[in-house]
């Protein structure tokens, strides 16, 4: 078998990366030029700069964007670094391109419900690709980089928020009306979500914690029914003083309930803590 060098493995990493861009700024404008614009909706960040361009002068949004991003981009390549500022001035083009061509095929609804949801909806999925491929847009992504090169502190995520929040309140100011702000932080806010949801999966898991003295009869019983694995750890109560064995145990959703029967089956005086895992690798699982 021919082995593949390093040169090739990068060449073809950059054109997966850059595939995944492509689809993601397609996805992403989409959900601007056919959802969000039209109804006069803003999904945070320069875009919503872009909009009010768009409705005060009748410029394309997609090009307000590319020119509001030169200055951050020259910025990002002498703050941030070359690598990270090629892939955003891709992404940004891209992105502008795309907007600008889809603009002129006009709304696919009218109802400001329907387009804040699937407009938050695509363009957090094409976020989220872009963003798996190591890139970015331009806009608050890019600006956030800058800031935080001066001021490494500040949390990039906090910053996002506080910059949306005040673009969006520019819309509602702009165009008199309250409604643009609330539909568009149900943009922002489903568009947030689907970047979690691409990123972390949907397969949620759960991690439970169970001390009892009958201990390994639970994991037997966990073992031979669910055919799940556990793990006992020492452990010693506070109050009492007493030294125990704890069983941690990760699970699916749908096995939660009846590990718990399990346990108080077998020891109905056991004590049982469930908490949400965000990832977890590993048999079994991912």
């Amino acid at each position: 078998m021919k082995k593949i060098s390093r040169n090739q493995l990068m060449v073809r990493k950059y054109i997966k990366e850059t595939i995944e861009i492509v689809i993601g700024c397609l996805l992403m404008a989409a959900g601007t030029s056919l959802f969000l614009l039209p109804n006069q909706l803003s999904s945070g960040g320069f875009a919503g700069i872009s909009t009010i361009v768009y409705y005060l002068f009748g410029l394309p949004l997609g090009t307000t964007m590319l020119i509001l991003n030169i200055p951050l981009m020259i910025l990002t390549i002498i703050r941030v670094g070359k690598e990270t500022a090629i892939k955003g001035i891709i992404g940004t083009i891209v992105l502008s391109v795309f907007i600008d061509i889809l603009e002129k095929f006009g709304a696919l609804t009218e109802d400001r419900l329907l387009a804040c949801i699937y407009g938050g909806i695509l363009i957090g999925l094409g976020t989220a690709i872009v963003l798996k491929a190591n890139a970015s847009t331009g806009g608050t992504d890019l600006l956030t980089y800058i800031i935080c090169s001066y001021k490494p502190h500040y949390r990039a995520s906090n910053l996002i928020v506080i910059i949306d929040i005040a673009i969006v309140v520019l819309n509602v100011i702009f165009f008199r009306e309250i409604e643009i702000g609330l539909y568009s932080a149900i943009a922002i806010y489903l568009s947030g979500k689907m970047i979690d949801v691409v990123f972390e999966g949907i397969y949620f898991t759960k991690t439970m914690f169970i001390v009892s003295s009958k201990y390994k009869e639970i994991a037997q019983e966990i073992g031979q029914k669910l055919d799940r694995g556990s793990t006992a750890v020492y452990a010693k109560g506070m109050y009492t003083r007493e030294k125990k064995m704890m069983l941690w145990c990760v699970a699916s959703r749908g096995e939660v309930a009846k590990i718990k029967q399990i346990a108080q089956e077998i020891d109905p005086r056991s004590f049982i803590v469930i908490s949400s895992a965000r990832e977890v690798w590993g048999k079994g699982f991912k």
